[in-house]
């Protein structure tokens, strides 16, 4: 009988402690974190409307655009990342990026910015691609400097 009990005790206790998770507040996201993930709806958004399979995210590639986000935010400057390095660390064969500074969100980056641009509208469409990583940063101004980084296993 006293092993029901300490059983149906375990269980309960159990079943408290899961149920208090659900009351502790998730880490809110970053203003960048946030940026990003309207890009990345917005990408998928464009891919689905141009018969497009969606993209999923790779962590590797995340890494990489939010590094190179933070550096050209520091720097002041748009230019491209060297591709290479990424192939080889993040385990892709092919590889692309986008970048951009100054849009004000993610959804206006990509439907104001990289749409409206023919190299750009190219990657987000590019059917050999099926994983992407986005990084947003802001700079001293306040600035948003963007990199979005495709790649296909």
């Amino acid at each position: 009988m006293y092993s029901v009990v300490r059983q149906i005790g375990v269980v309960l206790l159990v079943g408290v402690v899961a149920s208090a998770m659900w009351l502790v507040p998730a880490q809110a996201a970053t203003p960048g974190e946030r940026y990003a993930d309207a890009a990345f709806r917005a990408t998928n958004a464009q891919r689905v409307d141009h018969d497009r399979r969606q993209l999923r995210e790779a962590a590797c590639l995340t890494r990489m655009a939010e590094r190179w986000a933070r550096h050209m935010a520091r720097k002041g400057r748009l230019v491209h990342q060297d591709l290479q390095p990424i192939v080889s660390r993040c385990d892709v064969s092919w590889v692309g990026e986008n970048i951009a500074m100054g849009y004000r969100s993610g959804k206006a980056v990509v439907n104001r910015g990289w749409m409206r641009s023919d190299g750009h509208r190219a990657n987000i469409l590019r059917p050999q691609f099926r994983l992407m990583g986005i990084g947003a940063h802001r700079d001293r101004d306040g600035r948003w400097w963007v990199s979005q980084v495709f790649g296909r296993r």
